[in-house]
């Protein structure tokens, strides 16, 4: 065999070596499990307005007190519509969510809750996306879980539905409600 057909033969068994390997690592790995530098850290302090009352300040401090959810939505993302009823039915079930409005618009952020329902216990207008930066957040919509002191606990990329919440977010959720 010559020498640029043992190459060429050469660099494509390479390069099904590197494409069976990518697709593994594909196959195995949930896009939806992001990793997050802040897991086990305190939520980002900050301190924004609200999308209910823009004149009320609200910070970190709000947080604390008991486990919540922290929901990253906005208006313009069709997903956030998707998982909207879920969030909805989890709030009338005592399940404690708190909104990030990212990178919004308040009065249209306004209307939506009005026309969809509003399942948020405070609602965190970050119109320029900085919590989101401070968070890691990629888009919407994320959900981050906090303890009640608001170290993060977990973070969930995509939406949230009956399955995921079943699955992964309430057994962790639950948890913290019991310590």
């Amino acid at each position: 065999m010559s020498k640029a057909r043992l190459v060429a033969v050469f660099g494509v068994l390479l390069g099904v070596v590197l494409f069976a390997a990518m697709a593994l690592f594909g196959i195995n790995n949930d896009p939806s499990e992001l990793p997050s530098a802040l897991i086990g850290k305190p939520f980002p302090e900050f301190a924004t307005g609200s999308v209910d009352d823009p004149n009320a300040v609200i910070t970190r401090a709000d947080l604390l007190g008991r486990p919540a959810l922290v929901n990253v939505w906005a208006t313009w993302c069709v997903s956030c519509k998707v998982e909207h009823p879920v969030l909805n039915d989890l709030s009338k079930q005592g399940v404690v969510i708190h909104g990030i409005n990212y990178k919004d618009n308040n009065a249209d952020a306004q209307r939506w809750l009005n026309d969809f329902l509003n399942p948020y216990q405070l609602n965190i207008s970050d119109p320029k996306g900085s919590l989101g930066l401070d968070l890691g957040v990629y888009g919407a919509p994320e959900t981050f879980i906090i303890d009640k002191q608001g170290i993060i606990r977990h973070k969930f990329v995509g939406v949230v539905d009956k399955q995921v919440w079943r699955e992964k977010l309430a057994p962790i959720y639950q948890e913290l409600l019991n310590q």
